[in-house]
């Protein structure tokens, strides 16, 4: 689905001379959540000088600033393992029976997968502080993730999936930019990317071309024929094209480095990595292609095994305090759901989000994972594995 417009008054209160499109977008991202159906530290003095907290989230999630706040403030002691993907983290939930984590990051689309699996345990949503989260987006959670009597889901941060390109060895007007540069021949050997999001660009690529109508590749989602349909053409296409594919990434790492270490030229990126070397004044840029950047909320969850439930809920009134989201957001470069973050933003930060969400890109080239059921990642991997293996 695409952005929506400002809907939202979450953030009339950052004042309107501030007019910065942060505020616009975390009105894009309210809608969007709602259309997916998506010192003030207070901590008990039974643990507020110590105990630990288990955190199993995305590998640039935690930065070590990040966690030596939140032990400075509460006394509690983050023990945190880093993943690459989703499927990373449910295969190592289904591995431990949900057990050995206090709290994961799964993305508010893949719900289909988690909902049958029992390995999640409800928030009290009593002890977690509501009212600083963006409505939307915490509706956006709710809608998807409430079953049985509990909700299993909350927002922590948002951001997308979009190309990015070391402007020392190409460029490409933004009115023109398309996942189809990714397989263009002078980048033969020069491009990367994830498997199953850049077979997922394919399709939106052919998709805007008119080669391969799929309704913005949401008719792949309808069910398992169409599914079949569509990802068979995008899998020909894939498998023709991977002399461009210069490597595969799994994480953050993996996308810096196949800038600055191993001559990629054009990558289908998180905004993250790409955002770091810009304002670290590398020769990276990044922006929305015309097809639509792939735009995602990931969440917290608490594992059904988990120990530390105290923890957990420290972690969360630390985690949604508007200065620690705008602090975290520095550091990432993704984005938070907290009311009031945007306060808290560097400069460089301020200008960097504008460049690589104009208005334009707010409105029109935001594209939202929809919810998938179980199935879908299932058959997806078939032809993810033959694009990796040919």
């Amino acid at each position: 689905m695409t952005g929506r417009k400002p809907a939202s008054p979450a953030m009339l209160t950052l004042g309107a001379a501030r007019r910065f499109s942060r505020r616009t977008m975390l009105k894009n991202a309210a809608a969007a959540g709602t259309a997916l159906a998506v010192g003030p530290w207070l901590v008990k003095d039974a643990f507020s000088s110590s105990g630990e907290l288990n955190v199993f989230s995305w590998s640039d999630y935690m930065p070590e600033e990040h966690i030596k706040n939140f032990t400075d403030k509460t006394g509690i002691t983050i023990n945190f393992t880093g993943y690459g993907s989703n499927e990373d983290l449910l295969a190592k939930m289904q591995a431990t029976k949900g057990r050995g984590f206090d709290i994961v990051s799964p993305t508010v689309d893949r719900v289909g997968q988690w909902k049958p699996l029992g390995l999640l345990q409800p928030f009290d949503m009593n002890r977690v502080p509501t009212s600083k989260i963006v409505a939307g987006l915490l509706k956006g959670s709710a809608d998807l993730w409430t079953w049985d009597g509990g909700q299993y889901h909350l927002p922590w941060t948002w951001g997308t999936e979009l190309l990015a390109w070391r402007t020392d060895k190409w460029n490409r007007d933004y009115a023109d930019l398309s996942y189809g540069d990714l397989w263009l021949p002078e980048l033969k050997g020069k491009v990367m990317g994830r498997a199953h999001s850049m077979m997922a660009g394919i399709g939106l690529h052919l998709d805007h071309s008119g080669k391969l109508p799929s309704n913005r590749m949401l008719d792949a989602y309808k069910d398992e024929a169409n599914m079949r349909r569509i990802w068979e053409e995008i899998t020909k296409f894939a498998i023709e094209h991977k002399p461009n594919l210069k490597q595969f990434w799994n994480d953050a790492d993996g996308q810096i480095n196949g800038f600055m270490q191993n001559d990629v030229v054009l990558g289908q990126c998180w905004d993250g990595p790409p955002t770091r070397l810009k304002k670290e004044n590398q020769p990276v840029t990044l922006a929305a292609p015309v097809e639509g950047a792939f735009t995602w909320l990931d969440g917290v969850a608490i594992p059904v095994g988990a120990q530390n439930i105290d923890q957990i809920y420290a972690f969360l009134d630390y985690m949604y305090e508007p200065e620690v989201g705008g602090k975290w957001a520095n550091a990432t470069g993704y984005n938070v759901v907290s009311i009031g973050a945007d306060e808290y933003l560097d400069e460089a930060a301020k200008k960097l989000f504008q460049e690589t969400y104009p208005q334009d890109t707010l409105d029109n080239r935001l594209w939202w994972w929809p919810p998938a059921e179980a199935w879908y990642p299932e058959i997806r991997n078939e032809y993810v594995d033959k694009f990796v293996a040919a």
